[in-house]
């Protein structure tokens, strides 16, 4: 379905509930820039370190449109857990899989309570985002905890400039990206505003640091275009 959720005035803040989640996926394609690529790289870099009977996380799975990715892509049997507090989402997840035939399990619940012990691989693709800088600390060393030992953790976030200036620009240049989506400047400004204490977004640095305290060595970008930017790291 076409994503037309913000073509009316809005009423309430973004929640991932039943009308976005009938057209996350459009939503998807046409709000986040190279989400496709995004994907891509993810999965070309996580089947390097994936073995069989491997214990794979999606944090924030939403339509579970990266793990059934990684399940048609991996010649071994893994253990796919897609975790989102959305039953809406996990509704139209669980049908995805079972199209392409994909075996994944689904639990619906918080993050920051669901047991990730004895993960291989850890994703989450614009999730911390949307979780308060406090807590967004905690999973993150939750994460590093979880992962076994050459564990790896890949995420992708949308980020900030640290300098004002090229921060505005980098916004603009968005709205542009979005307006040659198909969005209107209305759909772009009533999106912002139910975004607005929603998604929280941190710089590139600062991302690196959080992930560096919770006791990763060493954090690499895979991949950047203006403010969405998708990292990796790996538990030594």
């Amino acid at each position: 379905m076409i994503d037309k959720v913000f073509n009316k005035s809005i009423k309430k803040q973004f929640e991932f509930d039943e009308e976005v989640a009938s057209v996350f996926d459009d939503m998807l394609n046409r709000s986040v820039p190279y989400y496709k690529e995004m994907q891509r790289l993810t999965i070309n870099f996580a089947l390097n370190f994936l073995e069989k009977d491997y214990k794979v996380f999606d944090l924030g799975c939403s339509t579970a449109s990266t793990l059934i990715e990684l399940g048609k892509h991996c010649n071994k049997k893994l253990n796919l857990i897609g975790i989102d507090n959305s039953q809406a989402m996990l509704n139209r997840a669980s049908n995805k899989a079972k199209a392409f035939g994909v075996d994944i399990d689904f639990i619906c619940g918080d993050i920051h309570d669901v047991d990730l012990s004895n993960a291989n691989l850890i994703i989450s693709n614009y999730t911390l985002q949307f979780i308060r800088p406090l807590q967004r600390e905690k999973l993150i060393k939750k994460i590093y905890d979880s992962l076994e030992k050459k564990g790896v953790f890949i995420f992708s976030e949308k980020v900030i400039s640290s300098n004002n200036v090229l921060n505005k620009q980098c916004i603009d240049e968005y709205y542009e990206f979005k307006k040659t989506q198909g969005y209107s400047e209305f759909e772009i400004s009533q999106k912002r505003e139910a975004l607005e204490n929603v998604l929280i977004p941190y710089t590139e640095d600062e991302n690196k640091k959080m992930i560096k305290d919770a006791g990763f060595t060493h954090c690499e970008t895979l991949f950047k275009w203006v403010n969405f930017a998708t990292f990796i790291a790996i538990k030594e």
